[in-house]
């Protein structure tokens, strides 16, 4: 559920994105991400929003957002916690620190919330342990990781950073197997067309076809004129 709902706090942006000044369309990411303060008051809302429900996602989404900018602009932040795509270096413009830092306290205070109703239940009071919720959060950014590779080309490439899977060799670091202390490296080979060989292999099925809804649109021309077509991307064992 964390995966899949991690980035809710863009539902409301969704619903209107502001246009490009380029070609008239709706914003790409790449664009988005040259206001960085704006991201912050999304994960603000986004954060709280299962909690009162779901608790325990919420506290993973905190986490994935926290070492987001944590291993940024705190001082010597655990490696494990590096998002996979952080890799070539910061990816946050310096004059952000102050305003993360604050976010990272409100995070803080979100997650102590959250940490209160979880130990009220003995099951879920087992998972706020080290060795089960770590896995959890590196889950979360290492699949958030895959799905930007395959889907957000359109970030701008920094060195050493993948440009997309099915364009460069790309490796992600420090993800559990078995258990948080069995850690392995998943190697990423392209082999064109969409099709990716996966090294030690991480899912039940091979060949595994994943598909991703879009329209190709031109520029000023109205997105409802484009058809649908769903993008194929295949990992292999």
């Amino acid at each position: 559920l964390a995966v899949a709902e991690h980035d809710n706090g863009w539902w409301e942006w969704e619903a209107d994105p502001p246009l490009s000044a380029e070609d008239g369309l709706p914003q790409g990411l790449g664009e988005v991400l040259e206001h960085p303060a704006a991201g912050l008051d999304r994960w603000r809302l986004g954060i709280p929003r299962l909690a009162e429900r779901h608790p325990y996602a919420s506290l993973l989404i905190g986490d994935h957002a926290y070492w987001l900018y944590a291993t940024q602009f705190t001082p010597d932040p655990p490696a494990e916690f590096t998002h996979m795509l952080q890799r070539g270096g910061a990816i946050y413009p310096s004059v952000l620190k102050q305003e993360a830092l604050r976010f990272l306290t409100d995070v803080q205070g979100m997650q102590s919330e959250f940490r209160h109703r979880l130990k009220e239940n003995p099951f879920w009071e087992a998972s706020l342990e080290p060795e089960q919720r770590n896995p959890h959060v590196r889950l979360l950014q290492t699949l958030d990781a895959v799905s930007l590779s395959l889907c957000a080309c359109v970030i701008k490439p920094v060195e050493g950073q993948p440009k997309g899977l099915g364009e460069d060799h790309v490796i992600f670091t420090e993800v559990p197997r078995r258990n948080w202390a069995d850690r392995v490296s998943l190697e990423f080979k392209p082999l064109g067309d969409g099709r990716t060989i996966v090294d030690p292999y991480p899912f039940d099925e091979s060949p595994l076809t994943v598909t991703v809804p879009a329209r190709v649109v031109e520029p000023q021309t109205s997105r409802c004129q484009a058809p649908w077509l769903l993008k194929q991307f295949t990992f292999l064992r």
